[in-house]
């Protein structure tokens, strides 16, 4: 499967599942990932949303070497990075994170 597509179903399915996501593009900084997707959190946590980093990908294609040091660079920040590249995986991952 097309990255394109991957991307675009796990935009779909966040969105119908009640979180949100943007595309991430940084001028001046290569291989960032693809989205950044944001879930709501209940009014009762200290924060207000969970955020997370996906790099899609064409299935079965793996990460560049560019692409995991950002990646490796922004886990150890604290950030949550994942790396989706089937609409299997973003099922799971939506059915995980759902509001």
């Amino acid at each position: 499967m097309r990255e394109s597509k991957v991307e675009t179903y796990l935009h779909e399915k966040v969105v119908a599942a009640g979180g949100w996501t943007y595309k991430f593009v940084s001028p001046g900084r290569a291989n960032v990932p693809d989205r950044i997707v944001i879930w709501p959190l209940p009014a009762c946590f200290p924060i207000r949303a969970d955020v997370h980093f996906v790099e899609t990908k064409a299935t079965g294609v793996g990460v560049r070497a560019g692409q995991k040091r950002e990646h490796v660079r922004l886990e150890d920040w604290g950030c949550v990075v994942l790396v989706i590249d089937t609409k299997r995986k973003v099922d799971a991952y939506v059915k995980r994170n759902r509001t």
